[in-house]
C-alpha cells in the first residue's frame, strides 16, 4: 500500500526558521493545517511544536484541534455558510469575513453561546476573491461595530488564491492606509493588518514588507519550505517535509505506443501518436496510487531518470525506459510533491500516514 510520511525533525526546522523570522520583524502569526486535511496524528504534531494558534477552512478540523489542546486559538479561514455558524462559532475563536449578514448571523450566535467572537474583515486587494471592497469599508464597519458580542480584530486580505494576483509592498500599505482611517474615523483600535500568507514571505524576506503589516497565516511554506516568488527552496529550509512512497505492483517491457482503435479514455483525454516511437519497447511499471489519490502533475519522482505517463483512477503508470536501476515488482517509487498533490494525498482514505 502506498503510504506518506512526515518528517518530524524536518517540520521542526522549518517552524523554528519561520518563528524566528517572524520574532525578528515584530510579527505575529499562526498556521494554517488544512493541507493536513484533519488528519488527527499530525495535527498532533503541529500543536507539539508550541504553535499557539492554527487556521483551517474546515470546523471538523478546528474541532479536532479544541479537543487535542483547547487552549490554541483557531481561525476559521473562509466565509461561514448560515447553517453551519453554530459549529463555526463553537469551534473557531476567530473567523474571517466579508459579508454583513453573516456578521448579523455571527453575532446573535455568539450572543446565544455566551461569547464573544472575534473577526478579521477581509479586503479585495485585486484577486477578486472573497473581500469587501476599499470604499465600502467605512460603511461596512460603521454596522459591524454595533453588533453585540463581535469583536474585530483586524483587517486581510488573499492574494494569489484565484487570479494569480501577488501580492506588493504598495497593496499591502493600502491595506494599512484602510485600517488607519477606520481607527481615526471610529475610534477603535484595530490590532491585525493580517495581510500575509506564504505567498507573502518573499517581501519579507527582502525587507520589503510595510511596518503597518503585523500578522501572518501560512501553511504552504512552513510544510514545503518554498518560495513562492521563484518558485524555490527557501536556504535554511527544508522542502522534503513530505514524501510518498507507491509500490510497483506490475513491471513489464511493452510496446511504447498502444494498439488498437483509439478513444477518450475515463478522464475524457485522447492519446496523441508519436510515430517515432512504432516498434520500440519500454519498461512500464503500474504503482498503487491513482486518481482517485492525487493528479500526476502534482508529483515530483526522486528519480529524474523515469516520466509519469498516465493514470487511472487506482494506479499510476511509468516509463522507465531501458530501467538501469532494475526495479522489480515490490519495490517501492518515493516521490516529493507540490501543495496540491499533497493536499490529494493527505485527503485519500485509501494513503497511509506516517510520522518520521
Amino acid at each position: 500500500m502506498a503510504y506518506l510520511t512526515l518528517h518530524r525533525q524536518k517540520l521542526k526546522e522549518n517552524f523554528e526558521f519561520l518563528r524566528g523570522m517572524f520574532e525578528q520583524h515584530g510579527v505575529s502569526w499562526g498556521v494554517v493545517s488544512k493541507l493536513l486535511c484533519g488528519n488527527r496524528k499530525f495535527m498532533a504534531e503541529l500543536i507539539n511544536l508550541g504553535i499557539h494558534e492554527i487556521h483551517d477552512s474546515r470546523i471538523s478540523n478546528l474541532a479536532k484541534i479544541k479537543e487535542i489542546d483547547p487552549k490554541v486559538q483557531t481561525v476559521y479561514i473562509k466565509p461561514v455558510s448560515k447553517r453551519n455558524i453554530p459549529k463555526m462559532v463553537k469551534y473557531a475563536d476567530v473567523s474571517l469575513n466579508s459579508e454583513l449578514t453573516t456578521i448579523q448571523w455571527i453575532s446573535e450566535e455568539a450572543h446565544k453561546q455566551g461569547k464573544i467572537h472575534k473577526i478579521i474583515i477581509m479586503v479585495e486587494t485585486g484577486d477578486l476573491r472573497e473581500g469587501v471592497m476599499g470604499d465600502h469599508l467605512v460603511d461596512f464597519h460603521a454596522q459591524v461595530f454595533d453588533l453585540p458580542n463581535i469583536e474585530i480584530i483586524g483587517l486581510g486580505t488573499n492574494l494569489n488564491c484565484l487570479n494569480g494576483v501577488m501580492p506588493s509592498t504598495d497593496k499591502l500599505i493600502q491595506l494599512s492606509l484602510y485600517k488607519q482611517i477606520i481607527e481615526l474615523k471610529f475610534n477603535k483600535k484595530i490590532p491585525w493588518v493580517s495581510a500575509g500568507t506564504s505567498v507573502t514571505i518573499p517581501l519579507m524576506l527582502h525587507q520589503q514588507l510595510p511596518k503597518g503589516v503585523n500578522h501572518f497565516r501560512v501553511g504552504e511554506t512552513l510544510y514545503f519550505g518554498v518560495d513562492l516568488f521563484e518558485e524555490k527552496i527557501i536556504e535554511g529550509m527544508h522542502g522534503d517535509v513530505f514524501e510518498l512512497f507507491a509500490e510497483i505492483i506490475e513491471m513489464q517491457e511493452k510496446p511504447m505506443l498502444p494498439i488498437g482503435m483509439l478513444a477518450a479514455n475515463p478522464q475524457g483525454e485522447m492519446t496523441v501518436i508519436d510515430e517515432s516511437l512504432y516498434g520500440r519497447t519500454s519498461y512500464r511499471a503500474i504503482l498503487d496510487i491513482g486518481l482517485l489519490d492525487v493528479d500526476p502533475k502534482y508529483l515530483i519522482p526522486e528519480d529524474g531518470e523515469f516520466e509519469i505517463l498516465g493514470a487511472s483512477s487506482d494506479m499510476l503508470i511509468l516509463n522507465l525506459g531501458e530501467n538501469p536501476k532494475n526495479y522489480q515488482v515490490g519495490d517501492t517509487v518515493k516521490f516529493e510533491m507540490k501543495y496540491m498533490g499533497a493536499l490529494g494525498i493527505l485527503n485519500s482514505s485509501y494513503v497511509d500516514k506516517v510520522v518520521i
